[in-house]
């Protein structure tokens, strides 16, 4: 791969869902950054530094000291990535509704399903179903047409505020200039197990949604 892309011009770099997409002259990076991956300009070399490119102005270096990450380049986006669902803050309301609806599983589940909408992580799924005032495990296709549109408001509410805030910086995550983000500040339900919830006092209870550490309060979510 080093050989392929020496002497490119970065000609765009993207969000595809989850990937980071750098398009150059002739061909395309996509980079997946797992549970711990890092892409930083200007960084030194350290102990989990598995990538180092060099640019005519800095030098950006891939991190990833859980080596769930991946970086891969080929003429564009594998075909795997290109099969993804559409992305939550374009998807219109009646596509969501009819991707929801043909899903049986909880309706956590479905949102973190990249099929369904590529982008929504585990965070943001459960600050989204908190604000709709929906419960984790409820079963997606029996959502009626007025929870649908809630999750749909509420899905783009949040991801739009993490933009905003660069994320959140729950364990390690920085943004490209090492910078911690500000978006775990803001949430009223994730990792916040016991503590009382922000609309009713009620503790915040956790629970395993498709293998994941789920958060929701048991009084607003039903």
């Amino acid at each position: 791969m080093a050989a392929a892309i020496t002497g490119q011009k970065i000609r765009g770099i993207d969000r595809y869902g989850k990937f980071i997409t750098i398009r150059l002259e002739r061909g395309v990076l996509t980079v997946h950054l797992g549970m711990t991956g890092r892409l930083q300009l200007d960084a030194p070399p350290a102990k989990w530094t598995h990538a180092i490119l060099t640019l005519d102005r800095g030098v950006l270096t891939y991190e990833d000291a859980r080596q769930f990450g991946r970086i891969e380049y080929g003429p564009g986006i594998p075909e795997r990535v290109a099969k993804l669902g559409p992305e939550p803050l374009e998807i219109t309301l009646d596509e969501f509704s009819r991707r929801l609806k043909a899903r049986h599983a909880p309706v956590k589940a479905a949102l973190l399903n990249q099929a369904v909408v590529r982008g929504v992580g585990n965070i943001y799924a459960d600050e989204a179903l908190f604000r709709a005032g929906i419960h984790p495990k409820r079963r997606a296709s029996s959502l009626s047409r007025d929870r649908m549109e809630r999750l749909y408001r509420s899905m783009r509410e949040v991801l739009a505020e993490a933009i905003e805030s660069r994320g959140s910086s729950v364990s390690d995550y920085v943004d490209g200039q090492g910078r911690k983000g500000g978006f775990q500040m803001l949430h009223r339900v994730y990792g916040r197990t016991g503590e009382p919830c922000a609309s009713c006092g009620a503790p915040v209870r956790k629970t395993t949604v498709a293998q994941r550490g789920t958060h929701y309060c048991g009084k607003c979510q039903k």
